[in-house]
């Protein structure tokens, strides 16, 4: 029996076996965050990741107008961590805010920590926050009418939930890096893609989160053992040298190897039958 996920922001959904569909859902103010918004968005992604009726993941966001514009600036402005550390001792002030954004990146970075694999289908105004939420995807698919842009310089500050940090990594120009980030400037789905920021671009966001739960299909029905080593390695890699990177993957795949979907999977090319997996 599969878990059940009820949420005041996200709608959760089973779309077929071992395959989830994640919605974020405040369409009248255009996904745009609050706080319990990354608290939830922490408590679902853990969940999954330990889920074993769970093998891929789509996230999207509700509604025609946005992915998500970033955070609730009024919110923000009316009951932020500004608004309660005001009048405090600087010192004090200063380990408030820092604790505060620790505690908000690492909510953003359940999506990369999640073992399972996680495709973002983007849409519409996609800014600020969204970019530091797709960067933690590991499958980025937008609409030929996304407008991206990363904001934060234009609201006064560096951003500092994840984008200086992952987007680097992610596409091929630093160069194109800084100034996106410098300039706040709008950016459409064809640079997105000629940069390397998405896989695909499509005409419209029904297309685009059909293809992503086929995306999520086709990693579902593989052997789970195989899909999420090949997260976890991916992402250890990206951060460490070539030589620690093959240290670790020889580490990992020593106990990997042991398990039956090696097998499996290899009689089963063999005999031209689909194979299936247990639940991991």
């Amino acid at each position: 029996m599969t878990a059940t996920y009820s949420y005041n922001h996200f709608n959760v959904s089973f779309t077929q076996e071992y395959v989830v569909h994640v919605e974020i859902n405040r369409p009248k103010k255009m996904n745009a965050f609050v706080e319990d918004m990354w608290h939830e968005l922490k408590s679902i992604f853990d969940r999954l990741s330990a889920d074993s009726a769970v093998r891929a993941i789509v996230l999207t966001g509700s509604g025609d107008k946005a992915f998500c514009v970033g955070l609730d600036v009024q919110a923000a402005a009316s009951s932020g961590p500004l608004s309660r550390v005001q009048g405090q001792d600087p010192s004090r002030a200063a380990t408030a805010l820092r604790r505060h954004i620790l505690e908000f990146q690492d909510c953003i970075s359940s999506i990369e920590r999640c073992e399972k694999p996680v495709i973002v289908v983007l849409h519409g105004y996609t800014l600020g926050l969204a970019i530091d939420i797709c960067a933690t995807a590991d499958i980025r698919l937008c609409t030929d009418a996304t407008q991206f842009a990363v904001k934060e310089v234009d609201n006064g500050l560096a951003a500092d939930i994840g984008t200086l940090s992952r987007l680097p990594k992610i596409v091929g120009s630093f160069s194109w890096v800084k100034d996106v980030c410098l300039t706040a400037r709008t950016f459409g789905a064809d640079e997105a893609l000629r940069i390397g920021l998405v896989s695909a671009v499509y005409k419209s966001k029904d297309e685009a989160v059909e293809e992503g739960l086929k995306f999520a299909a086709v990693i579902a029905a593989k052997s789970p053992v195989a899909v999420q080593g090949t997260k976890e390695l991916l992402n250890w890699c990206r951060d460490h040298t070539i030589a620690d990177g093959l240290r670790y993957t020889s580490i990992w795949n020593g106990a990997a190897l042991q398990s039956r979907d090696v097998s499996d999977a290899m009689l089963s090319g063999l005999k031209k039958r689909t194979p299936t997996f247990e639940k991991l």
